[in-house]
């Protein structure tokens, strides 16, 4: 096994336990403890995790989500040329799923008010903006995240395995070609899913800085939809078309 298939299976057993022991780490991977050692110091000087006596523990960064507005002012020319590509999927008389995400929030200018859209959402801005656009919305009940102004819980969850969708759109914080695609919240990861379920199609969006990165919590495999992100570099490119369509489109 190679040193980053190793440390990304690492960070995947950190996804399900709070403390990884050097021992668990040489079983699952099959490898000495001194190649353990350096991967757990490699992966500590990138900050994606805290080594302690006889093993490791997740980094906080990894659990830790900037709020909207902090999102709102990363990457705006790459979410909006990301927006556009999206709503090309977007037909007349669809019903639609928006995630609670900043990309997402960028293509309710882009929809057409007079395509007898449905839109179903979990994101409190994204339905007061589609309110303005006049498109016919419902808003998920549940529990409001004060971070990603996101509706969450059992509530939600059980609302929404209650629709069907023509087109889901999602965000994520990480995609990686092992760790798959992944948020530092539970909650979201829940209801992501359960979109994901109900939908004949299911679009990724994801700027190119959300790639070879991983957060908290799994949510499905990079090939659970169509990724569309703004383009990337050839490297990277090449190893996400393996494991995924991949749409890249220019700022």
């Amino acid at each position: 096994m190679l040193a980053e298939e190793r440390q990304q299976q690492i960070l995947a057993l950190l996804q399900t336990q709070s403390i990884v022991s050097l021992q668990d780490i040489c079983q699952a991977t099959n490898c000495s403890e001194s190649s353990a050692r350096r991967d757990l110091q490699q992966l500590e000087d990138a900050g994606k995790l805290v080594r302690v006596h006889g093993g490791a523990k997740l980094s906080q960064e990894l659990q830790r989500e900037p709020d909207m507005p902090g999102k709102l002012r990363l990457n705006g020319p790459a979410k909006m040329a990301i927006a556009k590509e999206a709503v090309k999927n977007v037909h007349p008389g669809d019903t639609v799923y928006l995630d609670a995400g900043t990309t997402t929030l960028a293509m309710i200018e882009l929809l057409d008010p007079a395509a007898n859209l449905t839109v179903v959402t979990n994101g409190v801005l994204h339905a007061s903006f589609l309110a303005d656009q006049g498109i016919r919305t419902l808003l998920l009940g549940g529990v409001l995240r004060n971070t990603t102004k996101a509706i969450v819980g059992t509530t939600a969850v059980r609302a929404l395995k209650q629709y069907r969708f023509n087109r889901v759109f999602l965000g994520t914080n990480g995609v990686h070609p092992t760790a798959g695609l992944t948020t530092p919240s539970p909650e979201e990861a829940v209801l992501k899913q359960a979109a994901a379920a109900q939908a004949e199609q299911v679009f990724v969006l994801a700027d190119a800085s959300k790639f070879d990165q991983t957060a908290f919590v799994r949510f499905g495999d990079c090939d659970l939809g169509i990724l569309i992100t703004s383009t990337l570099p050839p490297v990277i490119s090449d190893r996400y078309h393996q494991v995924a369509t991949v749409r890249e489109v220019r700022e």
